[in-house]
């Protein structure tokens, strides 16, 4: 907290949270908060086993991943990505430029993904409102069954996290629904992607190069295929472990920002495979676009004032995204919307 809560944590280990104690009532949801607020206070990832999503229901949409990649490259190039953020990202297109871990000497991430967002109506009131991010999601024309299970899976996804906020909230002094209201709705954003072997690791050359995730919290299922890695100190980096079954989870920039820099928003990078093919569905977590996203109570006081001015979540959101998908590679980009942490 404060200036000294901007110091990196000593990462050694990886925590598995298993979410079956929330069955239980306010002890398990009790249980299940002091092994978050531990978490996510020193390494800001966690593993999370017993989340209720089914493992058929993972095995398809990560080959709904697969199938979606597996297309002709005009196939992709008819659903690009629109004004939404929503839609195909081509290789090659995608760099985090906005992280204090980012690397000027990176060559962009040797990945492609398909991006969507809330499915809405048209007379849904973001959409008839006109607001960025609540526009339509563009779907493949030619892969039945693609658009159903990528929406059952999201939903799925959802449920578990409306099941894990009370204790997240709790692990932060707060009433079990203090995030009620902000997720309600959520936004989200859900990606899948695909990463193409590479014979040998070249320098400068990533998957994803080193970054912090600009939502609340990342929810990613475990597939087997290494690549995901924490940073842990200078030029130090800390292997996932795979845990079958399972979710990795880390903060991302929004939660730690909500909560002063108590729960850190660890940089992360994914190496290119080298051999075989990735695939990663993550999924996103964030609050409704009109959440304002101001310093928690309980995560400030006299000695230890609010690092971040109050932020629109949309106003966030589209600074982040102007920044990291400008395909123009503008030099003169908006400031970021708020004082750096002391390690920024």
């Amino acid at each position: 907290m404060g200036k000294a809560a901007a110091v990196e944590p000593e990462i050694s280990e990886v925590a598995v949270i298993d979410m079956g104690p929330l069955g239980d009532g306010a002890s398990g949801q009790a249980q299940v908060a002091s092994a978050l607020r531990h978490a996510l206070e020193t390494a800001g990832f966690l593993i999370l086993t017993n989340h209720g999503v089914p493992q058929d229901l993972i095995e398809r949409t990560f080959a709904e991943a697969e199938r979606f990649h597996d297309q002709p490259m005009e196939a992709k190039h008819a659903v690009l990505m629109n004004e939404h953020s929503n839609g195909y990202m081509a290789m090659n297109r995608y760099n985090v430029r906005t992280s204090r871990v980012s690397e000027s000497s990176a060559k962009p991430d040797r990945n492609e993904a398909f991006f969507m967002k809330r499915e809405r109506a048209p007379d849904d009131p973001l959409v008839k409102a006109g607001r960025r991010f609540a526009g339509p999601n563009e779907w493949p024309n030619d892969l039945p069954g693609f658009k159903e299970t990528v929406l059952e899976y999201t939903g799925a996804v959802e449920a578990m996290t409306q099941r894990l906020l009370p204790a997240l909230a709790v692990s932060l002094d707060l009433p079990s629904d203090g995030f009620s209201k902000a997720f309600t709705e959520c936004m989200f954003t859900f990606r899948l992607s695909h990463y193409p072997p590479v014979p040998v690791q070249e320098a400068g050359q990533y998957g994803i190069a080193p970054h912090t995730d600009a939502s609340f919290m990342t929810f990613l299922p475990q597939s087997g295929v290494p690549g995901l890695q924490i940073w842990v100190g200078e030029d130090k980096w800390l292997d996932v472990p795979y845990v079958p079954n399972s979710f990795v989870v880390n903060a991302g920039d929004t939660l730690q920002r909500w909560t002063n820099g108590r729960y850190k928003s660890t940089p992360h990078r994914a190496l290119p495979p080298i051999g075989q093919r990735r695939f990663a569905i993550p999924y996103f977590l964030a609050p409704h676009l009109d959440t304002v996203v101001d310093c928690l109570p309980s995560c400030q006081n006299p000695d230890n004032p609010p690092q971040y001015p109050p932020i629109a979540y949309s106003d966030w959101l589209a600074w982040w995204y102007d920044r990291n998908y400008n395909t123009d590679d503008q030099a003169d980009l908006a400031e970021d919307p708020g004082p750096k942490q002391a390690n920024g």
